[in-house]
């Protein structure tokens, strides 16, 4: 076990957190970090033996490619082998943010990192912490949510200690985080192709670039001989201890089938909790819900996601989700319900 150190990054003590948690990333230890997204799980990017403590303290796949975080953006000329206008167009556009660009990988960067691909994922964030951490260690840092692999992402650093206290020698501290899911993902390889949504929607994306396509694992697994080009991709992700069960349909009829498997569970002496929205919690009056957010905001309905995953995790037996339509912010809301469902979706 590993004494975990927290620090809280406010005012000196953030000076303090960041300067001690750069000399472990330097020196090859782990350090949890908030962004504006999740909390990430760092090591130095450019280090194999350091990333793999990563794999090792979440119970990480190794097929599973990490990002990397820069503090600022002509750090990319030295992780990938050239910057293309395509990507300088996104970066000038949405850096510092939620947007992590993938490309073709220069030679300094590790396997561990890529999962043996030939490119590599970059993002560099618009947290103050984050950014003060990079900048202290000096190197790239991989990073991948600070989680037990498999569990919903932390937007807390109480849910990182709950995780990964004593496998890791730093937490720093930052609050809440902003958006509350992993950053949008986009490959510029080829034809521009989202593989993972988030904050940065398509509709954005267009607007800057033009046409971006969506990879089908989005809202669909992949099958076990296609490789994961980007992290939440190939394995089960966000998934708490309870069962978690969407229905789709108008919301009358989600909230029939929701009701009639809610007390169908409970006459089994199961415990249930419906995840429903401002809109539809009409319905459930008398059975235990618990409301996300409005369907009008689904920003918030995104920030509340893991953080009610895991507050439900051990509490209750099962837990059902309303399907929400996938136009902008809520295909990110759909990909990480899905995935933590394991795509189990109730449709009669």
């Amino acid at each position: 076990m590993i004494d975990t150190q927290v620090f809280n990054c406010c005012g000196k003590a953030a000076e303090n957190g960041t300067v001690l948690a750069g000399r472990i990333i330097r020196s090859g230890g782990l350090v949890a970090f908030p962004t504006e997204t999740v909390y990430g799980l760092g090591a130095n990017g450019l280090d194999g033996e350091a990333v793999r403590k990563i794999f090792a303290a979440k119970g990480r796949p190794d097929d599973n490619p990490l990002i990397l975080h820069i503090a600022k953006k002509s750090d990319v000329k030295e992780l990938w082998t050239h910057v293309p206008t395509l990507a300088r167009q996104l970066m000038d556009t949405f850096w510092p943010g939620p947007l992590t660009i993938i490309f073709n990988r220069s030679d300094i960067v590790p396997d561990e990192v890529t999962a043996g691909l030939n490119t590599v994922a970059v993002r560099m964030s618009e947290n103050k912490t984050a950014l003060a951490l990079i900048r202290s260690a000096g190197v790239p840092i991989a990073a991948p949510s600070a989680n037990i692999s498999g569990r919903p992402s932390p937007t807390t650093a109480k849910h990182v200690a709950d995780d990964l206290g004593g496998r890791i020698d730093v937490i720093l501290d930052g609050g809440p985080c902003k958006f509350g899911i992993e950053s949008t993902v986009i490959s510029i390889v080829g034809r521009p192709t989202i593989l993972r949504p988030g904050a940065i929607t398509r509709e954005m994306l267009e607007t800057v670039i033009g046409h971006v396509e969506l990879a089908h694992s989005i809202t669909e697994p992949l099958s076990d001989d296609e490789a994961a080009e980007s992290p939440g991709m190939k394995h089960k992700h966000y998934s708490p201890n309870a069962e978690v069960i969407i229905a789709r349909g108008s919301k009358k009829r989600m909230a029939d089938i929701i009701r009639r498997e809610y007390d169908a569970y409970e006459e089994e002496g199961k415990r249930c909790v419906i995840f429903a929205s401002e809109e539809t919690e009409v319905y459930y009056r008398g059975r235990r819900y618990d409301v996300l957010g409005s369907l009008n905001d689904r920003a918030s309905m995104c920030a509340a996601l893991f953080s009610k995953l895991r507050q439900y995790s051990d509490i209750v037996d099962v837990i059902f989700a309303e399907a929400i339509p996938t136009e902008a912010l809520g295909l990110a809301y759909m990909n990480r319900l899905l995935r933590a469902a394991g795509f189990k979706v109730l449709t009669d």
